[in-house]
């Protein structure tokens, strides 16, 4: 990551979900001031606004870049939610039975996100000016080397020496239409995943969660969910549709929702297609974001053209600057592409993100920093230019 420190500390933060909300977290732990700008009428509107999900390991054979970030973010998160989140107001502790590969029963626990981002935001709220129906269009430098962000119209939204961009599938266009990164080099992409859901009455239908093609919850409890849903619920979700940037539901998808409970717990699968000849089966949608290789994006926003110009220096063999050397744009940082694994790694990457601003050491392991980079495609394809 690009240490940059700036005097006084001010940022910008686009995005008010899960990753906006823990960057803005972590930067007033630090002592930042921070301008907080989200196109919605308030935080976790988009895929945070999740009614229930799961925090719990990414288990595989041999430790994977995943499974890796996916065990620290675990413990990361749970912390926060046991010192922030009343269980019964957002989340419920578990364990979940793996019924797929690498079979077995692992700690877990049932975690609504917005709960979550808004304990994030009150806890900072001394050092977050939040600008809620603020749609940033496009990023622009100021005469004084700040990050501005405008809405279509030209009206500044907000301004800050320094830009963080959390805003998942949206931050690809607006760090391309910016001209601040080439398509190539940020290849996000959209991914639709539908919940379907119910209000539980009666004995749940199994003793915890299961997991295969998704999660099936028996049942979830929570006293702070909106006034329109069932205070106990279970759910099963949800689908991964890649490619997909709508948020209606679809009869098909909770189908797709059915056939994979069908394996997790029959029963279950034969109440939700009840349910949905009834009417009376509910659901919710919306799209999350994905990298190209399916790991997060951390860290400094890279210079493309400065990239270039050092790789066909004189002296400098192509391939052979270090991806840590990468030219990054001043000023500026992403968190994005958390995929279906928001809950258990926004907090982890802020705080990586965080540290790496201030110049600190992470405590990270350089290999796992370096796969999160958000250097690594456009710098793979500056190796690859002949």
């Amino acid at each position: 990551m690009s240490p940059t420190v700036a005097t006084p500390r001010q940022a910008m933060v686009i995005g008010a979900g899960l990753a906006g909300a823990a960057v803005c977290a972590q930067l007033a732990r630090r002592g930042w001031e921070v301008a907080l700008v989200d196109a919605a009428s308030g935080p976790a509107q988009g895929a945070s606004a999740l009614p229930v999900g799961m925090l719990s390991p990414h288990v595989t054979r041999a430790p994977t870049p995943l499974s890796r970030l996916s065990a620290l973010g675990m413990q990361a998160t749970l912390a926060e939610l046991q010192r922030l989140v009343l269980p019964g107001r957002g989340w419920q502790a578990c364990e979940v039975d793996n019924l797929g590969h690498d079979p077995g029963r692992w700690p877990a626990a049932l975690v609504r996100p917005a709960a979550l981002v808004q304990a994030w935001l009150e806890e900072a709220a001394a050092r977050v000016t939040r600008h809620w129906h603020a749609r940033a269009h496009r990023l622009e430098r100021t005469p004084s080397g700040h990050w501005r962000a405008v809405d279509a119209a030209g009206n500044t939204l907000a301004e800050a020496p320094v830009a963080v961009v959390a805003a998942a599938h949206g931050s690809h266009r607006l760090l391309v239409d910016s001209a601040l990164m080439e398509p190539d080099h940020l290849p996000l992409r959209p991914v639709k995943g539908q919940m379907s859901l119910a209000e539980l009455r009666g004995a749940p239908l199994a003793d915890r969660p299961r997991r295969d093609s998704g999660v099936f919850v028996p049942v979830y409890e929570d006293s702070g969910l909106p006034p329109d849903w069932p205070v106990r619920l279970w759910a099963m979700g949800s689908t991964y549709t890649r490619g997909d940037s709508t948020t209606h539901l679809t009869p098909q998808a909770h189908e797709a929702n059915a056939a994979s409970l069908q394996s997790i717990c029959p029963p279950a699968a034969e109440r939700l297609r009840s349910l949905q000849a009834s009417g009376a089966l509910l659901g919710w949608a919306q799209v999350r974001c994905a990298s190209l290789d399916r790991l997060p994006l951390v860290g400094a926003v890279p210079d493309a053209g400065a990239l270039r110009e050092l790789m066909t220096q004189a002296g400098v063999r192509r391939g052979r600057v270090p991806l840590h050397e990468t030219p990054r744009g001043k000023d500026l940082y992403v968190l994005s592409a958390l995929g279906s694994r928001g809950i258990t790694l926004a907090h982890l990457c802020a705080g990586w993100l965080a540290a790496g601003m201030e110049g600190e050491p992470s405590g990270a392991e350089a290999d796992l920093l370096a796969t999160l980079d958000p250097a690594r495609f456009a710098w793979r394809q500056a190796r690859r230019q002949p």
